[in-house]
């Protein structure tokens, strides 16, 4: 069976950006940007994610592209004879299957706190207490985020099973115009609060004095780490969307857009975060404490906050909504391949296993709550596994491969990225590419280990 295309080059780049756009956006990466030095993090980042996530991304999209595959066939297609790369396939399809059983809860989340300010279950002039509360009943009730969670999946699946053009594409089309308008609403709201100039302050005017209390070197690795965990790269999550491009653009044309994209809903995020937290004296937090209490929290007590929490609220579903649909294709598509299913059996087979797999996050925090490992619940070792190791030995794998005699080569794989019209790297990128590139994951690899703080 011919493999679909992407009916235009806006809707795979959208699709491409709404997989990259995610939870990790909004309550990581302003914070971190807050925490350390803020312009000069920033800067930093952008700079790494130049000469770190763009190479990589190109190289997941060229394997794809290349292959028409998905990733375990992606690698048997374009591999020499013997060589075992296709194992390294196995491991990206087993992390997006580990991403989606938490990510898609999480996903949930979103999607009952946009209905909850919608309904008015947030009410202006609540207490901090009476916020919080709302999340941890949440938290405490399995039988809620199962149901939102089948909600999420459900509806994901269903998108899927439309194909890449009526399905993904035009979904994503519309959501991530709506996505884009709507972080640009709720920033411009943010940037009329009265607070909202020391707020832009601790957020991106360079504090020299906190660069030297933490530390350049802290400074540099988290920019580095941020700038490679933003793409979620090494699971193949953008391999497969690269199997469906066409060649009529270079995949470093490409990779700047989706890149330009992701940071700048990743930015505009925290011109919506920090303003209004000090415009209403609320700490600015890390992680679901964030979203889920700080931030309702502050919409509770400004004016318009329903509609302002209900507004940021689908933003939030519909970032992570576009990441899921797009990892659901991965597995979709990898069943398809494999195991040469039906479109419609692979759907069904997928959605049973995503709503039984999702099940251990969920109870992670009710029935569940007293299992830990090293100090971490469910759904923090599955995070842990999914970004700390299966990311960034992946993306070191795909380094080596695309630029080594072992692999597919530096050759291959430059001929692939510059296919089509616009921006092409040069031949003498090669010993960036082979011997510097794989050492800056490693050093991201290694600094997911060191503790922080």
């Amino acid at each position: 069976m011919e493999r679909e295309n992407f009916k235009s080059k806006l809707g795979f780049i959208l699709v491409s950006a709404g997989c990259a756009i995610g939870i990790g956006n909004v309550w990581r990466f302003p914070y971190v940007t807050g925490q350390n030095g803020g312009g000069i993090f920033v800067l930093l980042y952008l700079l790494f994610l130049v000469i770190m996530g763009i190479p990589v991304l190109t190289m997941e999209l060229a394997i794809g592209r290349a292959s028409k595959k998905s990733a375990v066939l992606a690698y048997k297609k374009l591999e020499k004879p013997k060589s075992k790369w296709h194992i390294h396939g196995w491991f990206c399809i087993l992390g997006c299957y580990l991403l989606m059983m938490y990510y898609t809860p999480v996903s949930g989340w979103m999607l009952s706190y946009f209905f909850k300010f919608a309904t008015g279950t947030f009410e202006s002039g609540m207490t901090a207490e009476q916020v919080g509360n709302v999340f941890s009943n949440l938290m405490s009730n399995p039988v809620e985020m199962i149901i939102w969670m089948a909600v999420m999946a459900i509806t994901g699946f269903f998108v899927c099973s439309k194909g890449i053009q009526n399905g993904i594409e035009k979904v994503s089309k519309v959501m991530m115009i709506l996505l884009l308008a709507l972080i640009i609403i709720l920033a411009i709201n943010s940037l009329t609060l009265t607070g909202a100039a020391e707020g832009i302050k601790f957020y991106l005017v360079p504090d020299l004095e906190k660069v030297q209390s933490i530390g350049i070197g802290h400074i540099i690795t988290s920019a580095m780490s941020q700038a490679f965990f933003t793409l979620s790269l090494g699971i193949a999550s953008m391999e497969i969307l690269g199997s469906y491009m066409t060649r009529e653009k270079t995949l470093p044309s490409e990779s700047i857009k989706i890149c330009i994209l992701d940071t700048f809903v990743a930015i505009t995020a925290g011109l919506i975060i920090f303003p209004a937290c000090f415009s209403y004296g609320v700490e600015p937090n890390q992680g679901p404490a964030l979203i889920f209490v700080t931030l309702p929290n502050v919409f509770v007590n400004m004016a318009g906050g329903r509609i302002w929490g209900t507004l940021f609220f689908m933003f939030m579903t519909f970032a992570c909504f576009s990441t899921v649909i797009a990892v659901f294709e991965n597995l979709i598509s990898f069943c398809i391949d494999m195991f040469n299913m039906s479109r419609t059996k692979s759907v069904i087979i997928n959605a049973i296993i995503m709503l039984i797999g999702c099940l251990p996050c969920i109870f992670g925090f009710n029935l569940l709550s007293g299992f830990n490992i090293l100090g971490k619940g469910v759904l923090d070792i599955e995070d842990f596994a999914v970004s700390n190791i299966l990311l960034p030995v992946g993306a070191f794998l795909y380094s080596l491969f695309c630029s080594t005699k072992f692999g597919w080569g530096f050759d291959g794989y430059l001929n692939e990225c510059n296919q089509g019209e616009g921006i092409k790297f040069p031949r003498f990128f090669k010993p960036y590419i082979k011997y510097v590139l794989p050492v800056l994951v490693l050093i991201v690899f290694i600094s997911g280990f060191i503790p922080q703080g």
